[in-house]
């Protein structure tokens, strides 16, 4: 293997786009780095809350004129950046698997996912509707409208910097809302080629805003700003409960997408080689860092031994290294990231965790520069283990055996989490139970994961409030206006 260096040229970017132009900001720069190599790749502004201000006073006076075009004509300029980013898949691509390190073939797939989400969020402009509701008044009728709020503020994780700023600036926009996006300071690079593009088809100035620097600074001040009306993020639970925190001093409304532990239940009657080809996919895609992925299994003890000596094959089966030759598994996104999901492996074990397969992290040879990590697979019988309880984000999981369906559900559900679940039966019973039993937002039957532009991507308790795609993700960037009006 010999990782790929310099893949990226020009993508220095010393400016943040504020108001329809590149600021220059030059005193104050972070490098960007390329996990599989550890070069730099560009250097970003290390913003502070002077430049969130900038920010959000430009959007605040884009945001009258923005709000009172007609939708159509604000999901024609959001139609107009999907087929933007469309012409500029390989760019992008290389772009987003320089700054992130997932395979090529992955990052073509989340461009195609950003080119996705802004068309149906473009489609949704005809689809702003109200209601007439009947009063009990002689001579009166009531109106419910749809109002975009204003300045939304939108904040992105690390795992997918492209689709994920995609995913909240396309609805937002068309709702009628103006944007502020601030990406994750270790991959801040996708949000500005986004307003590259957004510039180079002529956006109005202060529409679309993106700034660059840490959560804890630009973040911060952007959640708390006087002027920011909604908040919309994906990221930790952790980050999540800090913008919970600034935001609710001036009760803005907030839509978080946070941390998961999917539970993969696998009952006796299930197809056990569609099965583990779900569970392999749903874990080491993007080096396992999906908030949606498999992170702990329960196997019918009838199948148990069959489903892991097949997933074991196939996760020895899968190769690791340089993104851009497209292998199965890429760099995870940082020297940081790797030395936690292998202290949580340490801390699984030490509780009692015997290893089927002993993965880790890879520092030697081809290895020797990068953010490598190997599959590793652990059976445990306590569902309190450390493993099964905390989100993993790496290509790490475990399984526990489980002797009927009534177990299997009381041990997914043992969680703080809510976001995903799996569950492959062949018994339609059990299919038709699991919506109801499941304590998850979001469940996958008889599949892998997936979620589609049109569903809602929603999570339960510690996995976040509100959601995004489709109707019900759309409507969440609309605020309702009441009016009784009576013409006596």
């Amino acid at each position: 293997m010999q990782p790929a260096s310099g893949i990226v040229e020009n993508a220095d970017q010393r400016s943040m786009y504020i108001g329809g132009r590149f600021v220059e900001l030059n005193d104050s720069l972070v490098s960007v780095e390329n996990p599989a190599t550890e070069a730099v790749v560009a250097y970003v502004p290390d913003g502070n809350a002077a430049h969130a201000d900038m920010a959000v006073a430009a959007a605040k006076d884009a945001f009258p004129r923005w709000s009172a075009q007609p939708a159509i004509e604000r999901g024609k300029a959001v139609a107009a950046l999907a087929d933007a980013i469309e012409r500029e898949v390989e760019r992008l691509a290389v772009l987003v698997t320089a700054e992130q390190g997932k395979p090529i073939s992955q990052a073509k797939g989340e461009v195609a996912a950003a080119v996705t989400f802004l068309r149906h969020a473009a489609e949704e402009s005809r689809r702003i509707s109200g209601d007439i509701v009947t009063s009990d008044n002689r001579s009166e009728e009531i109106q419910i409208r749809r109002h975009p709020y204003g300045v939304v503020v939108a904040l992105t994780a690390w795992n997918y910097p492209l689709a994920l700023a995609a995913r909240k600036i396309g609805p937002a926009l068309v709702a009628g809302n103006t944007v502020v996006l601030l990406g994750h300071e270790i991959t801040p690079l996708s949000g500005l080629a986004i307003a590259e593009l957004a510039d180079k088809i002529g956006f109005p100035p202060g529409v679309l805003n993106v700034v660059t620097g840490k959560g804890p600074i630009v973040g911060e001040r952007l959640v708390g700003h006087p002027d920011t009306a909604l908040i919309t993020m994906t990221g930790s639970t952790r980050a999540g409960r800090e913008i919970f925190r600034n935001a609710a001093e001036q009760i803005k409304v907030v839509r978080l997408e946070l941390g998961g532990k999917a539970p993969f239940i696998v009952m006796e009657d299930a197809d056990i080689d569609a099965a583990v080809a779900a569970a392999i996919v749903a874990r080491f895609t993007n080096c396992g860092q999906i908030c949606t992925c498999n992170e702990r299994m329960y196997l019918h003890r009838a199948i148990a031994d069959q489903f892991l000596e097949k997933f074991i094959e196939a996760s020895k089966a899968l190769t690791i290294g340089d993104p851009m030759a497209d292998h199965d598994i890429g760099p995870k996104v940082s020297k940081l990231e790797v030395a936690k999901v292998a202290g949580l492996v340490d801390r699984s074990v030490a509780q009692g965790a015997e290893v089927l397969l002993a993965g880790g992290p890879l520092t030697a040879g081809d290895y020797r520069r990068g953010h490598w990590m190997s599959p590793s697979v652990l059976e445990v019988s306590d569902n309190k283990n450390t493993i099964m309880q905390e989100e993993v984000f790496g290509p790490v999981v475990a399984a526990t055996r489980i002797g009927d369906f009534d177990e299997a559900i009381d041990h997914a559900n043992d969680t703080s989490f809510g976001l995903s679940a799996y569950l492959f039966t062949s018994r339609h019973q059990r299919l038709m139970e699991a919506p109801r039993r499941l304590k998850f937002g979001e469940l996958y039957l008889n599949r892998s994961n997936g979620e589609a532009v049109q569903g809602f991507h929603t999570g339960w308790g510690l996995s976040g409030i509100g959601g995004e795609d489709g109707a019900y993700g759309f409507d969440g960037y609309l605020r309702k206006q009441t009016t009784y009006l009576n013409w006596a």
